[in-house]
């Protein structure tokens, strides 16, 4: 203990130091937790609940390790996976009490208590299962209330361990990779001051497709989502919420609904590719006349969970007036991706051989100037990512026998461009 000095005469108080060896555990623990039926706690809505978790101390008492994102207007939340140290949870003692508060976010910080439950990290790490609900307990309640039972519980969906992420790469990849986007550490990161790699992708390639088509709508899908307000999967969603019309005005409208869903929706594995490409192939399998062809513009961290569906759908898909591009992002290897680009070895499924390379494959981070040119990195970026689709398109019309239409015999007007 140390007193702070100060006035002569008079007793400033004292700062109180306490210390604890720190094991070497290196582990890192992923989690996801959700609730149900938590106490309502807001006058003209339900409660904003977010957890606060606590480690115990070897003299009894708790520190702040982690605090959740709060969710809005809601009694049943599902919060965001989010990673820490097991040192910084429990110092490496898997058995040691972990303390996790639960409350009602107030703007004025008054934050309302819901209740608390103990646990610890090696009952979480035991992820999903009927043994990780919590009740959680409000003492001042039960004590006036006889007829207490809880005020809600907390439920564990997900729990990884360091050495659990070696063997789920895919799930656990995409969660923390592209994960909360209100993290710096997400490449879906909302940054107030410039766009994230993903935007900048998106507006890079589709400001130059978008001048080859005539309407200027384009259906966006996202993929690998809890989507609201039942947390149903999906892995080929309309960026907009209209599953009837998923068309957006320009790139400047897709770019407005990928924001919005970001906002909404729930990040969540598996990646799969395959439901997206046959998504497109449906729409380009009702027109082979020639009067159209698409580009699917595929954005993504290189992770991959449906590798073989993924060959079938390119191989079904080459049969048709259609191209892929991916835009891979991130620090990752994208040697998946590498291999669905036929650049040297056309795809193949089951011996079915690809009849087109229809796939164009580039890594993000290989158009990033280093001179910090933003425009020329773009350009670059559009130029060799849109290299190969004239050559795609006339693979496909020539293969077809389809003939370019005749000019038509009027005054000259600029001309048209087939619909991509």
């Amino acid at each position: 203990m140390q007193r702070v000095k100060g006035i002569p005469g008079k007793k400033c108080g004292a700062i109180i130091l306490t210390a604890e060896e720190l094991s070497n555990c290196r582990d890192i623990a992923t989690m996801q937790l959700c609730a149900n039926k938590l106490d309502k706690k807001d006058f003209f809505g339900k409660s904003d609940p977010f957890l606060v978790f606590y480690r115990s101390n070897e003299d009894g008492t708790f520190t702040i390790c982690h605090k959740t994102e709060v969710v809005k207007n809601t009694l049943n939340p599902v919060w965001q996976p989010f990673t820490i140290p097991v040192r910084a949870l429990c110092n490496g003692d898997y058995d040691r009490t972990v303390k996790v508060d639960v409350y009602d976010w107030d703007r004025d910080g008054s934050h309302d208590f819901i209740g608390e439950f103990t646990t610890s990290y090696r009952e979480l790490s035991r992820g999903q299962s009927q043994f990780n609900v919590y009740e959680v307990l409000n003492p001042k309640k039960k004590g006036k209330k006889k007829k207490y039972i809880n005020s809600g519980t907390v439920s564990v969906v997900l729990s990884l361990s360091s050495c659990q992420l070696c063997h789920n790469f895919d799930l656990a990849k995409l969660r923390l990779a592209n994960g909360n986007p209100s993290q710096p550490t997400s490449l879906h990161y909302m940054n107030p001051y410039q766009m994230n790699t993903y935007a900048m992708a998106l507006k890079a390639v589709g400001e130059i497709i978008q001048d080859y088509d005539s309407d200027k709508l384009f259906p966006a899908y996202g993929f690998g989502a809890k989507l609201p307000p039942d947390g149903k999967i999906s892995h080929a969603f309309p960026l907009n919420s209209d599953t009837e019309n998923p068309n957006c005005v320009g790139i400047e409208g897709v770019l407005e609904a990928y924001f919005q869903s970001l906002r909404t929706v729930q990040l969540y594995g598996p990646t799969n590719f395959a439901p997206v490409i046959n998504q497109v192939a449906r729409s380009a399998a009702d027109v082979t006349d020639g009067s159209q062809y698409f580009v699917l513009l595929m954005i993504t961290d290189g992770v991959i969970s449906d590798m073989v569906q993924t060959k079938e759908a390119v191989v079904n898909a080459a049969s048709l007036p259609m191209s892929v591009i991916i835009v891979g992002v991130g620090p990752a290897e994208f040697d998946a991706m590498e291999e669905l680009d036929g650049d040297e070895v056309r795809v193949s499924f089951r011996g079915r051989i690809a009849e087109r390379d229809i796939v164009q494959f580039v890594p993000f981070r290989d158009y990033i100037d280093r001179s910090g040119n933003q425009v020329l990195s773009m350009a670059r970026l559009a130029k060799d990512v849109l290299a190969e689709i004239p050559d795609q398109l006339l693979s496909y019309m020539k293969s077809r026998g389809i003939e370019p239409r005749p000019a038509l015999e009027t005054t000259p007007t600029p001309a048209r461009y087939m619909r991509i």
